[in-house]
């Protein structure tokens, strides 16, 4: 028996809501301020990086945070790499080997992206992360930007399991 077996007949009767993923933002300034010493470095404006990071911080696909924020989606991979958003290289490991060979002379482009099994655009973008290593200190602007107020998170841990936990008592 399969799960199309086990599957069949059920039915959802209550719509499920989108809830996104919950980022707690413990610093002062904001992100696009934090981020403007890496301009110089960004394949687009601090500004779109920063909006780009919040949506994609929401939940979002690359491709539709990258419409958020206005910019093509390569691009929006491209930012999210830079800033060291883990993820968002579209080639296999394997591929990324062929890219290298690549990059070092080895193959050429054709050769490469026919041993690669990635598209034009796939393969750019392989060629790109390789050669554009994610910017070390704006990552961590970004984990920072991203990580919750640790009294904040505390005090919310113990009111959510307050109920959660019995006593001792509780185990006769």
């Amino acid at each position: 028996m399969g799960l199309s077996d086990i599957a069949a007949g059920l039915t959802v009767t209550t719509p499920q809501r989108e809830r996104g993923v919950a980022t707690v933002d413990a610093t002062e300034a904001p992100l696009a301020e934090r981020l403007t010493p890496y301009a110089d470095d960004l394949p687009c404006r601090v500004a779109v990086a920063a909006a780009l990071l919040d949506a994609y911080g929401a939940g979002t696909s690359v491709g539709a945070a990258a419409a958020t924020a206005g910019v093509a989606p390569t691009t929006g991979a491209k930012v999210l790499h830079v800033l060291g958003v883990g993820g968002v290289n579209p080639v296999s490991p394997l591929a990324r080997e062929i890219v290298a060979d690549w990059l070092d002379g080895e193959l050429t482009r054709s050769e490469a992206v026919a041993l690669s099994g990635a598209s034009d655009a796939e393969f750019a973008l392989g060629a790109y992360c390789a050669t554009h290593p994610p910017l070390e200190e704006a990552a961590a602007v970004v984990a920072a930007a991203r990580e919750p107020d640790s009294r904040t998170l505390d005090r919310r841990s113990r009111d959510a399991l307050a109920g959660a936990c019995g006593t001792p008592d509780d185990l006769r």
